[in-house]
């Protein structure tokens, strides 16, 4: 090729361009379906009775390329239960101006609890805004579920979850009181069907059974003898 067609070359591609019909996206008017597999936002898990199925093993913070997710981990009390585990996920936040939606981090999740959504609109105005809590990426609940903490299904393990055995909330499962969260033990409670139900009885007895004289086991709780 002569030296002096080479600029004309390299404009090849703009020239037969600018005989094509122009593609016009009308967004946001009109939002183009993404792919079955498509990687947005993140998305938090329940088991089928509300327990989340995060045990805040930070998996998914060590796969993230990107240092874009931190996980703090706690401890369950049959007081205050979040998972069927040992463990849930206290704290847990995606910062996603550093995510690449890369999904490095639910292929490494090993209860899925961390999956991917097709939902892309994520600018926001400040930097703040753009990390995200637990609270924003966990599920919504579902029918027959209660919303956690909550003591799990009677009879039933941690290993039961996972093979598929619990499959909704107990009959008469309530919310348990979340004290690690700042909540009263005097507040209502929510039973499985989503309605209050008044304090917690639990709670409320205890409160009300005064202390035995010299430390003892209360008088009236049966465990006396």
């Amino acid at each position: 090729m002569p030296e002096f067609l080479g600029p004309v070359a390299g404009f090849g591609v703009t020239f037969k361009a600018m005989f094509k019909k122009r593609l016009t996206e009308q967004y946001p008017e009109y939002k183009k379906p993404t792919a079955p597999r498509f990687h947005g936002r993140h998305q938090l898990n329940r088991h089928p009775d509300g327990l989340e199925k995060c045990v805040g093993c930070e998996l998914c913070a060590w796969a993230c390329p990107a240092d874009a997710i931190y996980v703090e981990g706690a401890d369950n009390t049959e007081e205050e239960r979040y998972s069927p585990g040992e463990r849930y996920g206290r704290v847990y936040q995606i910062n996603y101006a550093r995510c690449i939606l890369c999904g490095l981090c639910i292929e490494a999740c090993p209860t899925r609890a961390l999956t991917m959504t097709n939902e892309y609109e994520l600018a926001d105005r400040t930097r703040e805004s753009l990390i995200f809590t637990k609270e924003q990426l966990l599920a919504g609940l579902e029918e027959g579920m209660v919303e956690s903490p909550h003591s799990i299904f009677p009879g039933m393990d941690e290993g039961d979850y996972y093979r598929g055995a619990v499959t909704e909330a107990a009959p008469g499962t309530v919310r348990q009181v979340a004290v690690s969260k700042g909540e009263k033990p005097d507040e209502n409670v929510v039973a499985a069907d989503g309605t209050e139900i008044g304090p917690d009885p639990d709670a409320e007895r205890d409160a009300n059974v005064a202390p035995a004289p010299g430390g003892g086991t209360p008088a009236g709780t049966g465990d006396e003898a």
